[in-house]
């Protein structure tokens, strides 16, 4: 799989949003029922959602993510397949600082989440994943320094 970033709001006919997210200053992973390794959270963007929409949503399913305010990250494109499947398509990223984390609601696909200081090694999108964090990290130095 190829990854590609860009600035925010840049490349239109969005496909999927995610969201990097920190709780309590952790970095919150989610692991799929069907899959044994680490993800954030992020989906196809739905008929009558827009990308923020899809983010929130996605973050609530699959974190049990409550109170929270995505901040715009950056897009990106992905190219490539994913267990056969053809997955490319561009993408909007939003990054949030999690106030309140519920559990996580009976439909969801992941069976759990965990907080971790750094990405951990057994990532499902592992080119994607290390792409958005390197934004999100760049992201936060930036507002450090301001």
């Amino acid at each position: 799989m190829e990854c590609k970033i860009y600035p925010f709001n840049t490349l239109g006919q969005y496909k999927y949003a995610d969201i990097i997210a920190r709780y309590d200053g952790k970095w919150i992973f989610s692991k799929h029922k069907a899959r044994d390794t680490w993800e954030t959270q992020g989906g196809h963007i739905e008929g009558g959602e827009t990308p923020t929409d899809t983010a929130k949503r996605e973050h609530f399913e699959e974190a049990g993510a409550i109170d929270f305010d995505p901040a715009p990250l950056c897009d990106y494109s992905v190219r490539g397949q994913f267990n056969g499947k053809d997955i490319s398509g561009n993408g909007r990223a939003y990054l949030a600082e999690v106030r309140k984390l519920g559990n996580l609601p009976p439909e969801s696909e992941m069976q759990q989440i965990c907080l971790l200081d750094t990405l951990p090694e057994n990532l499902t999108y592992p080119e994607l994943i290390r792409n958005l964090f390197r934004a999100a990290e760049k992201h936060l130095e930036s507002e450090a320094t301001v």
